[in-house]
């Protein structure tokens, strides 16, 4: 067994979803602040887009490579769960272990626990367990074997969800450019008939992102930002540099 100690990691931080673009929408301007400040960022997409209402996973692959080099990602890759069906399942649990394994990341970004789309939940779920399975040293992860590691921290990207952040990010330098990771899913945002009841209308997808990051950035004095959720207690050494202030 290689010692966990002497694996060099490839990734400092990775965020998980069940879709392509999810990233983009909830987390895609902390990704770009994090990269600026010299950490290796990467995206596991969970599934490939074979179900979307929209597009194929052919074009849902193109558009997530051009989105990634937007966002500066050192590493992107999908994994081949099922598009609309995303379980947690042992068989799951453990293609993610691997990647985590291969990849080494200190901190994972996964999807808030509730929402309206099974697989969003559900990813939570699977990510947070196969956090937990990838440091079982005599759990067998698919593909060359990979000595065992398990994430430092764990965050859940809350965007979309009707809870209280633990703390957001600020993406002030960045929310352009996240947009335009966005935007790189024409398959899915640009105007077309198809799921029109289901999307946000390209007219007025611009306005919604900036106003959903001024919500936030407003929480903390800062023009933009993104929202976290963890479930531990957090911890300050010096209550001299804690930032935000009250009044």
């Amino acid at each position: 067994m290689i010692p966990i100690s002497a694996v060099p990691s490839m990734i400092d931080i990775l965020a998980i979803a069940a879709h392509r673009d999810d990233v983009e929408q909830t987390c895609g301007g902390t990704l770009l602040a994090m990269q600026a400040k010299g950490w290796r960022t990467g995206i596991l997409d969970l599934t490939q887009g074979e179900s979307g209402t929209r597009g194929t996973a052919a074009e849902r692959a193109a558009e997530a490579a051009e989105a990634g080099r937007i966002l500066h990602v050192a590493h992107r890759e999908a994994l081949d769960l099922p598009d609309g069906n995303v379980q947690n399942t042992l068989e799951n649990r453990l293609k993610v272990a691997g990647v985590l394994r291969r990849l080494r990341p200190r901190v994972v970004i996964l999807p808030y626990w509730q929402g309206r789309h099974p697989d969003h939940y559900t990813s939570a779920t699977l990510g947070y367990e196969a956090c937990f399975v990838s440091g079982l040293a005599k759990m067998e992860t698919p593909g060359e074997a990979q000595a065992p590691h398990r994430p430092f921290k764990i965050l859940y990207a809350s965007l979309y969800a009707d809870v209280r952040p633990t703390f957001v990010v600020d993406i002030t330098l960045f929310a352009e450019q996240r947009f335009q990771s966005l935007m790189a899913y024409r398959s899915q945002y640009a105007q077309q008939p198809q799921g029109g009841g289901l999307f946000v209308p390209e007219g007025e997808i611009r306005e919604t992102t900036f106003a959903t990051a001024r919500h936030y950035g407003l929480l903390a004095g800062v023009r933009y930002a993104e929202p976290f959720v963890q479930k531990e207690v957090g911890m300050a050494d010096d209550l001299m540099l804690l930032p935000v202030a009250s009044l």
